[in-house]
């Protein structure tokens, strides 16, 4: 990546011009690329505008995650319409949520061919398409399919959608940006029981759940097309294809640094669907997959602990007994602070110039470690006797999203960094880890609570989570040792420092890049300074030699 893609543009004038009249710009190797300040850049634009395609885009991840949980309300009415068990109806949940694993090994790949906007247009129009067929199914068999198919294809902004704000942010203000992303990944599946609640109250009526996401979805298409392309290697592309037909002989052959032995979409898939297994099998790759594994089942599982509590033992109706969930949205707000308190951290600490290691992200993991199994134990043991006010489980309820909240946005941030070129295979194992944790829990936590109690079953959770509770801690002391052992994560420091000269360090934002690349552009003059002179003196010995002979 250009270092000197991250400038802005000087003024509104130079904006314009860039716009409207920009010359071909080829970069050292002779391929088509962005000019220092280039306003067709994502990175260059605006901070308004790029706030706008980030908002547009996790209001697609919202429609994705809304229709992932709302089914949990209704289990009842699907459960006697279809005269199938509750457990059963719980497939609707358990099979869209399978689906959502095509996105890391399908649509990510096609992305990084096509480009991110053109899927998202695509994909968007058939995941309402087997909406409609869910809406209309005339046999559970049918809405089993529907929803399996509907969780495939929105699968892929779940997936793209963390890639699109790698195209627009730097990874300081990414950092941000990502803090919205998992506050709507923490609200979409709470707020689709407290929907699906209601309907099965008021309306009785299962299908009412999918007219509302049909509603929603339509609401959101003017905002999908608003999207532009955001990929970087496609805009250029792109732009190389224009200056081919534009006529001008000295672009008869132009290229981007993409089209130079680009691989075919075969060899794409090939390594989307094997490398990361072999990551997968990583240390680092697989703790990081089993402690998120965890807890997104736990994520999934209050969607049946909560009826539980509050419907079955509280006698509450189906629409009451789903808002203390609202809890947990509430407290992912206090999540979403506290990850940019740390993003202000960490960009004092480069403004320092303090080397930063991938450890570092895991002081939020080690927050939410703790405080996972004490909000466990804490929301288990007063919601297990209806004497305690209702208010009490709910609160804890709250402190634990803040809780799993950090730990994914920490973990996640972990694995990006660790893993630099194999990243986003390392995210697609673990992806595919939390996703199956995620489908599983329906299936099983009506049975097990009602089995132990919401006590026993909330403390083996809290026993699980307290053993886990050690990790963040151990890889901020150790995780460097740990790494080394690693093929595929980096951890030499010469290594990095290679790749921080070649490119500026990850975490500089945008004026410390402009600073950064002063100190640079002088290092290489004087560098080229010495060469010249040392050609120089070899020259003038060799001349004397040759006199001297």
């Amino acid at each position: 990546m250009r270092l000197d893609r991250r400038k802005p543009p000087e003024s509104p004038l130079a904006t314009l011009m860039h716009i409207f009249n920009q010359p071909v710009y080829l970069n050292k190797q002779g391929h088509v690329d962005f000019k220092p300040g280039d306003a067709r850049d994502p990175l260059n634009w605006s901070s308004l505008r790029r706030w706008y395609i980030t908002l547009c885009t996790v209001l697609l991840v919202l429609n994705g995650n809304l229709a992932a949980s709302i089914t949990s309300g209704c289990l009842p009415s699907l459960s006697e319409d279809f005269s199938v068990s509750e457990v059963a109806a719980s497939l609707t949940i358990t099979l869209y949520v399978l689906g959502y694993c095509a996105g890391p090994f399908i649509w990510a790949p096609v992305s990084e061919f096509f480009g991110r906007s053109r899927i998202f247009y695509v994909t968007f129009f058939v995941f309402q398409a087997f909406n409609l067929l869910c809406a209309f199914s005339p046999n559970f068999g049918a809405l089993l399919v529907g929803r399996f198919l509907a969780g495939t294809f929105i699968s892929a902004t779940l997936s793209n959608a963390p890639a699109m704000l790698a195209d627009l942010w730097d990874p300081i203000d990414r950092g941000n940006a990502m803090a919205i992303f998992s506050f709507i990944m923490w609200m979409g599946p709470s707020l689709g029981p407290i929907v699906g609640g209601y309907v099965q109250l008021r309306l009785d009526s299962w299908r009412w759940v999918f007219y509302i996401i049909l509603a929603f979805g339509a609401a959101t298409v003017p905002f999908l097309f608003s999207i532009p392309e955001t990929h970087a290697s496609t805009i250029l592309r792109k732009m190389a294809k224009k200056a081919r037909e534009s006529g001008n002989p000295e672009y008869e052959h132009a290229q981007a640094d993409a089209d130079v032995d680009r691989p075919t979409l075969t060899e794409i898939y090939k390594v989307a669907f094997t490398r990361p297994w072999y990551l997968f099998a990583d240390l680092v790759s697989l703790v990081c997959a089993i402690y998120l594994g965890v807890v997104f089942m736990l994520q999934y599982m209050l969607f049946s602990i909560y009826p539980i509590v509050f419907q079955d033992m509280r006698g509450w109706d189906a629409g009451a007994g789903q808002l203390p969930l609202i809890g947990t949205i509430a407290g992912a707000v206090p999540g979403t602070i506290l990850i940019f308190m740390d993003t202000r951290r960490r960009r004092k600490l480069v403004e320092k110039n303090v080397r930063l290691e991938p450890e570092d992200r895991l002081l939020l993991a080690a927050v939410g470690g703790v405080g996972f199994p004490v909000a466990m134990f804490w929301l288990a043991w007063t919601a297990q006797y209806n004497a305690a006010p209702w208010a009490i489980p709910a609160v804890a309820g709250g402190f634990l999203s803040m809780s799993l909240m950090l730990i994914f946005v920490a973990y996640l941030n972990y694995i990006v960094d660790s893993y630099l070129h194999f990243a986003a295979s390392a995210v697609a194992a673990n992806t595919f880890a939390r996703l199956l944790g995620s489908a599983s829990a329906p299936l099983f936590t009506r049975a097990m609570f009602e089995t132990l109690g919401v006590g026993g079953g909330g403390s083996l959770i809290g026993g699980v989570a307290a053993l886990l509770a050690v990790v963040p801690f151990v890889f901020l002391k150790y995780g460097k040792q740990i790494r080394v052992k690693s093929k595929y994560a980096p951890t030499d420091d010469e290594e990095r420092d290679e790749r921080n000269e070649e490119t500026g360090p990850m975490e500089y934002g945008v004026a410390q890049w402009e600073e950064w690349e002063e100190e640079h552009e002088e290092k290489e003059r004087k560098k080229s300074l010495e060469e010249h002179d040392k050609a120089a003196r070899e020259a003038e010995e060799g001349e004397a030699s040759g006199l001297g002979n």
